[in-house]
């Protein structure tokens, strides 16, 4: 398989993940907030913390997803994702949710290798920008 449609597939198929979950997160924003800081509340994590975060995921999720899908500021929306993922990563190691890990550790893999093979990024709007 061509390698630049190898990695459009790979890309979306991390998109829809993180666009998906902002997408349907927003709507219910209030609700998930009051569902995330339930599940940090035997935490050590301060609320002043937790509430903020549980405001601006679902955003920083659709905002990452909209920026991979279109292929615009794509090793930025990769960036952004991985930040994401590595403060969900922590929030799960601190509330001992060990079932959603192996989630967001494949969530890593998948960003870091489509960081390392950005080159074959042709199908986004960044290389027609960059013509």
């Amino acid at each position: 398989m061509d390698k630049k449609w190898a990695y459009l597939l790979s890309r979306l198929a991390i998109d829809l993940s993180f666009f998906g979950h902002g997408l349907v997160r927003l709507p219910k924003l209030d609700g998930f907030s009051k569902w995330m800081t339930g599940q940090f509340s035997k935490s050590f994590l301060p609320d002043v913390l937790v509430l903020p975060f549980s405001y601006a995921l679902p955003i920083l999720e659709f905002a990452a997803g909209l920026m991979i899908v279109i292929g615009l500021f794509t090793k930025q929306g990769l960036l952004l994702a991985g930040l994401v993922t590595l403060a969900l990563i922590f929030g799960t190691t601190m509330i001992e949710n060990w079932d959603a890990l192996p989630s967001q550790l494949i969530h890593i893999a998948f960003l870091s290798v489509l960081l390392a093979y950005l080159p074959h990024n042709s199908y986004a709007v960044d290389k027609i920008l960059k013509k």
